[in-house]
């Protein structure tokens, strides 16, 4: 398992679009992939979980992600998070 904290830099903050290319991107990949802020855990191949988190640019994560590819997927969603 690895969690890495990550900082959202997209502009928009993650509204629907950002949202919807963030599931794709998790989705990808075998293993489970949560993100974690303020106490809520919710997975991140979830459209709906991740819309319910209302997350915006500058906000602090942490990534959690288990499985065979979990190394990929952490690398290949903090590049998501961290695009500009």
């Amino acid at each position: 398992m690895i969690e890495k904290s990550i900082q959202i830099k997209l502009e928009t903050g993650l509204e629907a679009r950002p949202v919807a290319m963030l599931v794709q991107v998790a989705s990808q990949f075998e293993s489970t992939v949560y993100l974690n802020s303020e106490n809520r855990k919710v997975n991140a191949k979830s459209i709906m979980g991740m819309m319910s988190m209302g997350l915006e640019s500058g906000a602090e994560v942490t990534v959690i992600a288990e499985g065979n590819d979990e190394e990929a997927a952490v690398a290949e969603i903090e590049k998501f998070l961290s695009a500009k």
